[in-house]
């Protein structure tokens, strides 16, 4: 009798625990209660506790989900985009290294496009600011000067990038460029101050000239004395991280301050 019994409520368990799989521990204990008679069920009470502990050290144990990590946007030309070179070598996945080398990991995008000019990233702006960047790295300007471009037309294009990423919070670090020489002195002084001028009006951050170091050493240039190699990019990224770091946590401090007037305007 003793072990027909038993035998019924192993069944009557084995069905208790088959839906506690697809619940909660709450429900197993109440099944638990309604399904297993109750003079067996002192039995069966300690294997509920034991499961309810387990289930809660595996929710103290489990990680937090990880915070998601800043997008720092480069805007640039071949500079940026990597002509020449493998992706991992390339001045985004360099930088990237560098940021999480330095202890802070961001999430870099890379949307330089070789050959692009001023107006070319104008026009590519709405489409990267879809992408929700908290912050951006603007090194156009160099085809602009190899193409002889009115510094007007591209004072105008840079202006207008500046604005709309003001205008979307997102903060900006300008990267500067020269003019080629061989343009002429009227024509160089009139590009140069381009990006001095702007990033003090719109209060951007300015690395003054993207290519610092490393222009004119044939030894950091490919081939065509124009584009870095890889030691070339290396060069670039430790001299323009400082800057990048100063950015990001202007990126961080923008956060909280929109954070703060959310939670404000929420009240």
């Amino acid at each position: 009798m003793e072990r027909n019994s038993m035998i019924g409520v192993s069944g009557a368990f084995s069905r208790v625990l088959s839906e506690f799989r697809g619940g909660v521990c709450g429900e197993f204990m109440a099944l638990l209660a309604r399904r297993v008679p109750w003079r067996y069920w002192g039995r069966y009470w300690r294997f509920g506790a034991v499961v309810n502990a387990g289930l809660l050290f595996l929710a103290l144990a489990s990680p937090a989900p990880a915070a998601e990590l800043p997008r720092l946007v480069l805007l640039g030309d071949s500079l940026v985009a990597g002509y020449g070179l493998p992706e991992a070598e390339a001045f985004p996945a360099v930088l990237e290294r560098a940021l999480a080398e330095a202890g802070r990991l961001a999430t870099v995008i890379n949307a330089g496009v070789s050959g692009d000019t001023t107006a070319g990233g104008k026009a590519r702006l709405a489409w990267m600011l879809a992408d929700r960047p908290d912050a951006a790295v603007v090194e156009l300007g160099a085809n602009d000067g190899l193409r002889g471009i009115d510094p007007a037309e591209t004072r105008a294009n840079l202006d207008t990038i500046l604005t709309q990423l003001s205008v979307a919070g997102v903060p900006a670090l300008l990267a500067g460029m020269y003019a080629p020489p061989n343009l002429g002195r009227e024509y160089g002084a009139e590009f140069d101050a381009i990006y001095p001028d702007l990033a003090r009006v719109h209060g951007a951050a300015l690395y003054p000239f993207f290519l610092e170091g490393v222009a004119m050493e044939a030894g950091l240039n490919q081939a065509d004395g124009i584009h870095p190699n890889a030691q070339g990019v290396e060069r670039i990224v430790a001299a323009i991280l400082p800057y990048v770091l100063a950015l990001l946590d202007e990126a961080d401090s923008a956060g909280a301050d929109s954070a703060g007037a959310d939670s404000a305007g929420a009240d």
